[in-house]
């Protein structure tokens, strides 16, 4: 008897819907605003103290939305082509957009170039010095204005 988490993003809260049976294809809605809900990857819980020692919590990334987007984005990688390196540049802006996780100039830049169409090998030739002195991935900016902050979660169990 499975428990599915859906998330609401007007009222950034995650719910809990138990089933009798495994029902992967029936999306609630809120509890609270009655709008459609997003499926989550649900996490389980282990308890030990490796997250305090590892400085985990010092990485500003909401897990489940990062499980969400890689369940999401295994499933675009699948129909990748990989001579295509537009469908490439594709991915790593999905990514960017689902995890919150801001790219950086050199980057962006770079996938640019490729959607518009120019040779991969001409692009690190040109740009690898830059690509490789440079994170790609920026600091996420979780407590800036304008930013929701993490999910609420509802305790409540909702029957689906």
């Amino acid at each position: 008897m499975p428990i599915y988490e859906f998330y609401c993003n007007h009222c950034n809260t995650i719910f809990s819907f138990f089933s009798k049976s495994i029902n992967t294809s029936t999306t609630p809605v809120c509890p609270k605003c009655k709008r459609s809900l997003e499926r989550q990857v649900s996490l389980f819980a282990c308890i030990d103290r490796s997250r305090q020692d590892s400085g985990a919590e010092d990485f500003p990334l909401d897990e489940s939305r990062l499980e969400g987007a890689m369940t999401r984005l295994s499933s675009e990688a699948e129909k990748l082509n990989e001579n295509d390196p537009r469908q490439t540049a594709r991915l790593m802006r999905m990514f960017s957009d689902m995890t919150g996780v801001k790219l950086g100039d050199g980057m962006q830049e770079a996938l640019n170039r490729l959607e518009s169409g120019e040779d991969p090998d001409a692009i690190e030739a040109e740009m690898g010095d830059i690509l490789e002195s440079e994170d790609p991935f920026q600091p996420l900016q979780t407590r800036s204005r304008g930013k929701k902050s993490a999910p609420l979660r509802d305790e409540t169990l909702y029957d689906l």
